[in-house]
């Protein structure tokens, strides 16, 4: 491993052979005490997840959806917890909009998160619901003091949401947006949690809570029902994964797109990926290209497993992927359409134990607060995964009752070639995240960085056509080489919490593991 860091940063990788790394101090830590108190990795990572609904509703709350990747010590375990849309939503429902809406009601699919702390906590969890949900409860009932980063997004989510159902008199206390170093307690929210402990989710889906949901959609016109929030099941649906360097990458099935992130991979290695320093030119063309290769595939062909046309394993076939590959010039920036294969936005913890069990979870809201709708005395806000259906017609994310939109949320996980556990590492962020795997996985698997190196680095990000967006730390001569080349670069100033993600990784080195969380939030890697 590469222990050096050439990136402007404060940090360095953490060490330690119990770990919690993830976007806000309060959670990480939280995650440490159920570590400290004889939990696993699954208690920590789910403290963790709840403690991140409070602190951090800006990226995730209640009414969030969810994926997990376990390994349990054994095996590795796919969870899907994301919900369906209302059995009442059609396409002729959304006649006369170009897309799906991006707020209110008209935008919240069923919620999964609940679903995904109950699944985990029942099938691995060493302690109890009441004992994981505590330190998400504590900050909800007796506050926490709001960050600089959270409250800058807070404030444009009062510009966005703020005339949603209930999101006033959620978050806006005195009708203003938290100020950085403002103390915010959410009493209704704590109530909640505490509810869903001692039910163990039950009451989300079938009982009060879920009630109160089904009421507040039913008065504003929404489509979720009562018989919507019962009929949610979260499944363990394994992974899909695909070789890379000396390395095996999964990802959860679709309807998330980590597909993106391993097609993207698999072009790459055809494309010769490696044979130049990782920070040169031609590796971050080629990087360039291959994803927006993967994502031209991605747009078209992706959707909820059970209606895809193009099953995972016929985008991921070699061949398939050698000749996407093949149409990428080394000398010139594409802008490529998709292929047609043979038969052949959010908050992400990670979390390991000196046990060997290692947890990739990652939660979201999708843009920001989601649709912005808060049931009112409940503090659950709900998301807006709604807006990632098509209204296309012959599209297979087409809308439709009972089915599932597709997602950018995706947890990563990387087995060694021999099969044992190497890294559990996620990058928040919508549609960033598959880029941000690939860059990841470009420098910890392929070039032996350091977690805190590959975090702290300078990112790019496709934004359509030839378009580039990169950080301002990026190479200069890089820059010039790539515009040489045909790519739109912009230099996007200050942006980075918005659309350069946030990773966090936690890579197994021996008997210990090696842990980097992102500068550009506000997160922690905590250890002992």
């Amino acid at each position: 491993m590469d222990w050096t860091n050439p990136y402007p940063s404060s940090r360095s990788a953490v060490l330690g052979r119990n770990m919690v790394s993830t976007s806000h101090p309060l959670a990480a830590q939280a995650g440490l005490r159920m570590l400290l108190s004889g939990g696993n990795a699954v208690d920590a990572a789910l403290a963790a997840a709840q403690t991140l609904t409070v602190v951090e509703p800006t990226g995730c709350g209640i009414g969030s959806d969810a994926f997990a990747i376990v390994w349990d010590g054994q095996q590795l375990h796919g969870l899907n917890a994301s919900g369906r849309a209302p059995r009442a939503w059609t396409p002729e429902r959304f006649q006369g909009r170009e897309q799906m809406p991006d707020k209110g009601w008209e935008s919240v699919t069923v919620p999964g998160a609940v679903s995904a702390w109950a699944e985990l906590s029942n099938r691995f969890g060493a302690l109890s619901m009441e004992q994981v949900a505590a330190p998400a409860i504590h900050y909800a009932r007796e506050g926490f003091a709001v960050s600089p980063i959270i409250a800058r997004l807070w404030e444009l989510g009062r510009l966005r949401l703020g005339d949603q159902p209930g999101f006033a008199q959620a978050f806006l206390p005195e009708g203003r947006a938290p100020a950085a170093g403002q103390w915010y307690r959410n009493q209704d929210q704590a109530d909640t949690l505490e509810r869903i402990a001692a039910t163990q989710g039950r009451d989300f889906y079938t009982g009060e809570l879920a009630k109160r949901i089904a009421a507040f959609s039913q008065a504003h016109g929404g489509a979720l029902t009562e018989q919507d929030l019962a009929e949610h099941r979260a499944n363990w649906c394994g992974t899909i994964s695909r070789p890379f360097a000396h390395s095996v990458l999964h990802e959860i099935p679709p309807n998330g797109q980590g597909l993106a992130a391993l097609m993207a991979l698999g072009i790459l290695e055809h494309a010769g990926i490696g044979r130049e320093p990782l920070d040169h030119a031609d590796t971050v063309h080629l990087s360039i290209e291959a994803m927006k290769l993967a994502f031209a595939d991605l747009y078209e062909h992706h959707a909820d497993l059970e209606h895809m046309r193009h099953p995972p394993e016929h985008l991921l076939d070699d061949a398939y992927l050698r000749e996407r590959a093949a149409l990428i010039r080394r000398d010139q920036a594409g802008d490529p359409g998709h292929g047609l294969p043979g038969p052949s936005g959010t908050v992400y913890v990670t979390a390991a134990d000196a046990s060997g069990m290692m947890v990739s979870l990652i939660q979201s809201n999708y843009m920001g607060f989601g649709s912005g709708v808060v049931v009112p005395g409940t503090g659950i806000s709900l998301q807006n995964r709604g807006h990632g259906f098509s209204l296309r017609p012959d599209h297979v994310n087409l809308v439709a009752g009972g089915k599932r939109p597709s997602h950018t949320i995706i947890p990563a996980f990387a087995m060694n070639a021999d099969g044992t556990p190497q890294m559990s590492f996620g990058v928040m962020g919508g549609p960033f995240q598959s880029q941000g795997h690939v860059q990841m996985a470009l420098r910890v698997l392929l070039y032996g960085q350091n977690p805190q190196a590959a975090a702290d680095a300078p990112r790019w990000r496709v934004t359509g056509g030839r378009g580039v967006a990169v950080e301002p730390d990026f190479d200069p001569v890089v820059i010039q080489s790539l515009r040489e080349r045909g790519h739109d670069i912009q230099v996007e100033s200050g942006s980075g919490v918005f659309a350069f993600g946030g990773a966090q990784l936690i890579l197994r080195q021996g008997e210990h593991y090696v842990g980097g969380s992102d500068p550009r939030k506000d997160g922690q890697v905590a250890a002992f």
